[in-house]
């Protein structure tokens, strides 16, 4: 694009904004024609919207009849890159343009080369109200469409942030959408990659991006109870390889490791993390409180720990634990078919104590439960009618329950959690985690909004519903004795 050299003829800019606004009110006449209310039959809608983008398209790549310039320059390049623009276009859409190009024609802007490097993108939005943008580089456009107040591309890359959390990237992007999120104050992009990394946290560890994790976001993890991972023992050897890279304060490295659930990690894997580990090593004093309540948990019975200790704390609440100890997969084939049911053990809590304890689960699958007010009834106007009921109208229903009682189930209650798998770019990632306790057997709103019925719907691999249950005992505190 050629560079200007200074600013353009009187006549020539108000050529410009009269051809821009000449654009404008064809775009105006084109939605009055489309939203023509009149219902003759002879009428009929003629949209040459494609032609106009593309006229706007070569509007701007030839600069024909431009009124402003914009010259972009970075700090690290004594070149600009040179927009020859309309200002009526760029002030329709930015409140900022128009105060810049208000009283001037030639704009110089400084940017940073990320944002620099996307800015032809950004003024191309602003002439077709259309880009296309890839993983990396969602944070420059989002700060491009901020600092210029382009409202709508700034939720537009928002909401593209949310629905590609999923997508797969060399270098990972959640976590640096994540800080991003915190830096602009965006709540609900936060709490998505947050709810996000916790769900498919074993994905994170193993990943060059939990490296960039910052204290604040760690921190944040380790008090969440619906963290999906295999074992505590996992997120403890991903947690010590944080910390032997990022070497933070000592205050910081114990506050970590103190938010580790150890109760949660058998003895003989607490007693090699305390021969072998030299993060725990250098920490020791800092935890050793822990490691010790830890090992009254795994010796006492359940039963008598809690009349000395209070269990009712997140130190003695496991996670979704995928171990086979804790739940069992279940792959559904054809799940919209007819009902179907399955069984399976697990331990009956986290105590070495109850070790050798299992309980057996019956699980009922149902593609098209109906509640009480859409179940068939007979009708009064015909003998032994029935009202048809549509297949639509039913909802998915799984139901959970003990297929035994024992008298070790005293001060235990059980946490079920369900969760469902999808395939989100060529990766099986959690999409949805339903939880409810000991008191149903069941949540009401187990994929209420799934439609089993279509092959390609988003809750299905290769047309199975990819099912994971697990069992999360908790102990209660009975009667305190003094100390």
């Amino acid at each position: 694009m050629a560079r200007l050299t200074g600013a353009q003829p009187v006549a020539t800019r108000r050529w410009g904004c009269a051809a821009a606004a000449f654009l404008l009110l064809l775009l105006t006449v084109q939605a009055a024609q489309k939203a023509d209310p009149s219902g003759d039959a002879t009428a009929a809608t003629i949209n040459h919207s494609l032609t106009l983008l593309q006229r706007l398209q070569e509007l701007l790549q030839n600069g024909n009849g431009s009124d402003s310039v914009l010259r972009v320059r970075t700090a690290a390049s004594d070149e600009a890159k040179v927009f020859h623009t309309h200002q009526l276009l760029l002030s329709l859409q930015s409140e900022v343009f128009e105060s810049l190009l208000h009283n001037q024609s030639v704009v110089t802007l400084h940017e940073p080369p990320e944002t620099a490097a996307l800015f032809e993108k950004f003024i191309r939005y602003l002439y077709c109200g259309g880009v296309s943008i890839l993983l990396h580089q969602a944070i420059p456009m989002h700060q491009l469409a901020s600092k210029y107040r382009v409202w709508g591309l700034q939720r537009g890359v928002a909401d593209y942030m949310k629905t590609h959390l999923a997508s797969e990237s060399s270098q990972g992007h959640v976590v640096g959408w994540y800080h991003y999120a915190v830096r602009i104050g965006d709540a609900a992009l936060q709490e998505s990659c947050l709810q996000f990394l916790a769900w498919n946290l074993s994905a994170v560890l193993g990943s060059a991006e939990w490296g960039s994790v910052s204290v604040e976001l760690l921190l944040l993890l380790l008090e969440r109870s619906d963290l999906v991972l295999h074992s505590e023992l996992e997120l403890y050897t991903a947690v010590e390889g944080w910390l032997s890279r990022r070497q933070p304060e000592g205050p910081v490295a114990e506050r970590v490791l103190r938010a580790i659930r150890y109760p949660m990690i058998a003895p003989s894997q607490l007693f090699r993390l305390q021969a072998q580990s030299a993060v725990l090593a250098r920490h020791y004093s800092a935890v050793q409180d822990l490691l010790f309540q830890a090992f009254q948990f795994h010796a006492a019975s359940p039963l008598h720990f809690a009349k000395y200790f209070d269990v009712n704390c997140s130190m003695f609440l496991p996670r979704n634990y995928l171990a086979p100890s804790w739940g069992s997969q279940w792959v559904i084939n054809n799940p919209a078919r007819d009902d179907r049911s399955t069984s399976f053990q697990t331990q009956l809590g986290p105590s070495s104590h109850d070790a050798g304890k299992r309980v057996t689960w019956n699980v009922l699958f149902s593609p098209r439960w109906l509640p009480v007010s859409l179940r068939p009834v007979y009708s009064d106007s015909v003998s032994g009618a029935v009202q048809p009921v549509r297949i639509e109208d039913g909802r998915p229903r799984l139901v959970i329950t003990p297929a035994m009682s024992s008298p070790d189930f005293a001060g235990v209650s059980f946490q079920k959690t369900v969760l469902v798998g999808v395939r989100q770019q060529g990766r099986v990632l959690v999409k949805h985690a339903y939880s409810f306790h000991q008191s149903s057997d069941e949540t009401a709103d187990f994929l209420v909004h799934a439609d089993l019925q279509k092959r390609t719907s988003e809750y299905l691999i290769d047309n199975s519903l990819h099912l994971h249950i697990i069992i999360k005992p908790v102990y209660h505190s009975l009667i305190k004795v003094k100390k």
